[in-house]
């Protein structure tokens, strides 16, 4: 029998070899505390050091731009309310679109949500509009976690700078599969999104950028050197690997479509991620799906990103005005292959049949 199958890159990927070569090596030379000047340390801060400029060339910054957080989430909230103290005198309002993480959504007290349209884009124009004199920071996500749908980040980061107003970009799902946008102020990664090791987030704060860093405790040496290490070897590969996975979200996207009665394909089919696809399934309990799926051996993700322990709807597909029933996000990554996602094809008709039976939906 085969075995388990994991389509839930958008939470996390395995390690990456590169990555783990990288930790394994930097256990030994990067376990001292960089800031000490004996030799053991020395060698960290060597390695500390490389790391900074790795990830300074892959994310189009200045290594002294960069700070390492605990996850993606904790550079979101360091970003946000690092801005925030140094921008008092401006205000505290903040814009954000309706589909930003919810780690966002959680840290802003006082903000305005930007719509978005069905194929889960923001409006630029209602973006405009939401800035005001009190604006002291703008967010946007490069690219949906739950959909894909990737965001007119450079439009708005021109406004944004039109007005002043510095523009903190999530682009966790963006780094290492699609080119970053130009533009943004502030700009937030995780590691464990792109094969590094889970632990390391980075937070890129522009150079003239108003910002009050967050007290941080002594680095954790080896994971940032295996993160960066990891992100080199995927942007070597990423041209590659967007030429051979988009061609599989198409197959998802249109198989869904055709062989699951009452679904609807979600999010941007053209402007997209290379590796992410979201199906919602009327008369579906999401929950019920994707047990049923793991029993089938196949490891996917239903619900708000960051929030799928909860009973809530996805906040993005409701902003989007999609379906939020039995909501389906697959996602893949270098190790899937095409015979994973066929045996997911074949699968998933005929569990989505048989909850819909036990639910009494008799809908064939």
């Amino acid at each position: 029998m085969p075995g388990p199958v994991h389509l839930d890159a958008a939470a996390a990927v395995p390690l990456h070899p590169a990555a783990r070569a990288a930790l394994l090596a930097a256990l030994e030379d990067g376990w001292a505390d960089p800031s000490r000047l004996y030799g053991s340390a020395r060698r960290a801060r060597r390695l500390l050091d490389g790391a900074r400029e790795a990830f300074a060339e892959a994310l189009g910054a200045r290594p002294d731009e960069l700070h390492f957080t605990a996850s993606g989430t904790a550079a979101l909230q360091q970003g946000i309310s690092g801005v925030l103290a140094s921008r008092r005198r401006t205000g505290s309002h903040v814009v954000h679109s309706a589909i930003d993480h919810s780690a966002v959504l959680r840290a802003v007290a006082d903000g305005t949500s930007v719509p978005v349209d069905r194929l889960g884009r923001v409006d630029v124009d209602a973006f405009e509009a939401a800035l005001r004199a009190d604006t002291a920071l703008a967010c946007l996500i490069s690219a949906s976690h739950e959909v894909g749908t990737l965001q007119p980040v450079s439009e708005v980061a021109a406004l944004c700078e039109a007005r002043g107003v510095p523009l903190l970009v999530d682009a966790a799902q963006s780094v290492g599969r699609v080119p970053l946008p130009p533009g943004w102020s502030l700009l937030a990664a995780s590691a464990h999104k792109w094969g590094g090791p889970p632990g390391v987030g980075v937070l890129a704060v522009r150079t003239g950028v108003r910002f009050t860093p967050a007290p941080a405790g002594p680095p954790d040496v080896p994971s940032i050197a295996a993160a960066a290490a990891g992100l080199l070897a995927v942007l070597q590969e990423s041209a590659a690997e967007d030429a051979r996975l988009r061609p599989l979200v198409d197959r998802i996207r249109t198989r869904v479509a055709e062989t699951v009665p009452d679904v609807e394909v979600v999010g941007d089919p053209v402007r997209r991620l290379p590796h992410l696809v979201t199906v919602s399934c009327l008369y579906v309990d999401g929950e019920a799906l994707l047990t049923a799926l793991d029993r089938e051996g196949f490891a996917v993700s239903s619900g708000s990103s960051c929030t799928a322990d909860t009973v809530e709807p996805s906040h993005v597909l409701a902003a989007m005005g999609v379906l939020t029933h039995g909501n389906v996000r697959v996602s893949l990554h270098r190790d899937t292959t095409a015979s994973d996602v066929d045996r997911f094809l074949d699968v998933l008709p005929r569990v989505v049949a048989a909850l819909r039976a036990e639910a009494g939906v008799d809908r064939l």
